[in-house]
């Protein structure tokens, strides 16, 4: 007899998930699709390059639909998902109470491989759901990532800088820098790292991140591909997407001159840049924060289960 997931599983029925996986892999297009036409023709991206070069889930991967915890598939067509990683026969029951066999998330052997993780991005999302969202940073740390470089610091060499390097070592000189992030930070150049008034480690992240963060946020999309196949479709769309904007508002804001590539700046330097910068700022936290708990929740159900 099969193991039945408790608590109760949803049960899918093959017309709706086969439907849901289909419109997950049409959405996901939207910046696959483009992604890899320019990769084939070597055309680089200074934006949305950044969600397939630092980020490192595959095209392939961010196509495939997973229902999330919980969630049991019926159907033919769920057999495949056998030969999948982390995926099972388990047995549910169906809205009439009758038993039924489908496919859904082997939890004893994900978290078998994966408890610690599970418990360590926990940890990290609820430490940043429960403090303020900080909002006077103003983007400079992409400026500290190009202050007075030093030997084998020049990042991007074939961006022009909008305001030249002297100009961009002046805004970071006349802006306090406080970076709370640890993957901003490690890219400071070395002129810049006592520039920050925070010193953000690896071990020091769960109680550093804020939900202010530009990166931060981005991340969310990193820890809902790090929990998959237990995260469902959806959010890990809803996740990409919102990472998607906030690297374009990140950069936008950036020393760079990206007008070539259609980016209008947000200059940051002037009190009308930071205020729009703030404004889109505030509107990603708020998204941000949605996504946030959602990924909460497949994490404390997973840690529930075993």
């Amino acid at each position: 007899m099969l193991p039945v997931l408790a608590p109760a599983p949803t049960v899918l029925p093959e017309a709706e998930w086969t439907a849901r996986a289909g419109a997950h892999r049409q959405r996901m297009d939207t910046w696959l699709t483009p992604h890899q036409e320019r990769r084939r023709t070597g055309v680089a991206h200074p934006v949305l390059d950044f969600l397939f070069t630092y980020y490192s889930e595959t095209p392939a991967r961010l196509r495939r639909w997973h229902p999330g915890v919980g969630v049991v598939l019926t159907g033919e067509a769920a057999t495949e998902r056998l030969g999948w990683p982390f995926y099972a026969e388990v047995g549910a029951r169906d809205a009439a109470g009758e038993p039924v066999r489908g496919i859904g998330l082997d939890v004893p052997a994900f978290l078998a491989k994966r408890r610690a993780s599970v418990g360590w991005v926990e940890g990290l999302l609820a430490g940043t759901a429960s403090r303020p969202g900080q909002f006077g940073c103003f983007g400079m740390h992409e400026w500290a990532m190009l202050y007075r470089p030093g030997d084998g610091e020049v990042r991007h060499e074939q961006l022009p800088l909008r305001l030249g390097q002297a100009g961009t070592d002046a805004v970071v000189e006349s802006h306090r820098v406080q970076c709370s992030h640890i993957d901003a930070f490690r890219f400071f150049t070395r002129a810049a790292e006592p520039r920050n008034t925070l010193r953000p480690t690896r071990d020091t992240q769960q109680q550093l991140e804020q939900p202010g963060c530009l990166h931060a946020t981005m991340d969310l999309y990193k820890w809902a591909y790090k929990l998959g196949p237990a995260v469902p479709g959806e959010l890990l769309a809803d996740c990409f997407a919102l990472a998607a904007d906030v690297r374009e508002l990140d950069m936008r804001a950036s020393p760079y001159d990206l007008t070539s590539h259609g980016y209008a700046p947000v200059a940051v330097e002037t009190p009308e840049g930071k205020a729009e910068y703030v404004a889109a700022q505030r509107g990603f936290a708020d998204r941000g924060a949605v996504l946030r708990q959602r990924l909460l929740a497949v994490c404390r159900e997973l840690l529930a289960l075993g």
